[in-house]
């Protein structure tokens, strides 16, 4: 067995407590050859006390080809595992544990974006030859790495009005980052269809919002006529700016006069439209605004991510067998 980084001295040894000093030794000397022949030649790197086995590595290799689309090598496979292990002990350091119903919660999400369920994400991936555990052990330290490294650097990432102005090459008082956006005042509307509804049935409801459009003039005619019509709703007032919203629905929102509807769209709840009840010029953010703040708070969480991952891997006990 060698130990490929920080070897632990004698005076590492004397500062840690007695208990600890005989766990790690148990998880060693197990390792070296306390258990079966088989066992014990699967055993590739202990980080921290915690094994890593040849299955873990052949199970990542898999996963990443089939998620990412590629294929990486054992050594790329083990890396990605030690790391996983080193983010993790670090974000119990900092009172970061996700339970295992926190993983479950996010794998079922994860699921019902991909339009399954949790059973049959678990299947797919079995059908590949991966075991679900896999995929959840790698979203548990992505997700405690992600919320340890934005809740620890979060002032240091976001980047102030002056690190956009520099980025747009704008001197102090240009306004290019400020460019006109709009505030939108909304009441989203839906005339419901029942599921399952013949194609004729939908078309006829939607020619009823098409004429529902033209009598309509205002919010407050608006809230007033489908708060009283029957399988029609119209939620509360949601407020967004240009930045919010996609490249397509402010194109229509500038479109539409205000007081009036949007154009039917035909969707699962059934018809749906958005009053327009306001729509006023502002400068506190726009889409370019928004899009390059994210951009440059990527980069900045990339550095980061890297450096201080650089940093605690040093401080690990990582031994290789």
């Amino acid at each position: 067995m060698t130990l490929t980084t920080n070897p632990m001295t004698f005076y590492q040894v004397r500062g840690m407590t007695l208990l600890r000093a005989i766990a790690l030794a148990v998880v060693v000397l197990a390792a070296a050859g306390l258990q079966t022949p088989a066992h014990a030649q699967s055993i590739v790197a202990i980080v921290n006390g915690e094994a890593i086995t040849n299955t873990d590595i052949e199970q990542r290799i898999k996963l990443t080809q089939l998620t990412a689309k590629k294929t990486i090598t054992r050594q790329e496979a083990l890396d990605e595992l030690i790391n996983d292990k080193v983010k993790i002990k670090e974000g119990k350091k900092y009172g970061l544990d996700l339970s295992a119903a926190d993983i479950d919660s996010a794998y079922a999400n994860m699921a019902s974006r991909m339009r399954m369920n949790d059973e049959q994400l678990s299947k797919t991936l079995e059908n590949n030859g991966i075991r679900p555990q896999t995929l959840k052990a790698r979203m548990k330290a992505d997700m405690t790495w992600g919320n340890l490294v934005r809740g620890r650097f979060n002032s240091t990432l976001t980047p102030a009005d002056k690190d956009l102005r520099a980025a747009m090459g704008e001197k102090e008082g240009d306004d290019k980052t400020s460019a006109e956006s709009f505030e939108y005042k909304m009441r989203p509307i839906v005339l419901v269809v029942p599921r399952g509804a013949a194609p004729s049935a939908v078309e006829l409801r939607r020619k009823e919002a098409e004429l529902l459009r033209q009598r309509i003039d205002g919010c407050d005619q608006a809230t007033e006529f489908f708060r009283s019509m029957r399988d029609a709703a119209i939620r509360d007032q949601v407020v967004k700016t240009s930045a919010d919203l996609s490249a397509p629905l402010r194109e229509l929102l500038d479109k539409t006069p205000i007081g009036k509807l949007t154009p039917p769209e035909i969707t699962k709840q059934g018809i749906e439209m958005v009053a327009l009840c306001g729509r006023d010029s502002t400068k506190t953010d726009t889409p370019a605004k928004r899009a390059l703040k994210e951009k440059i708070y990527s980069e900045r969480y990339e550095a980061k991510s890297k450096s201080y991952l650089q940093e605690i891997r040093k401080g690990a006990m990582i031994e290789m067998r």
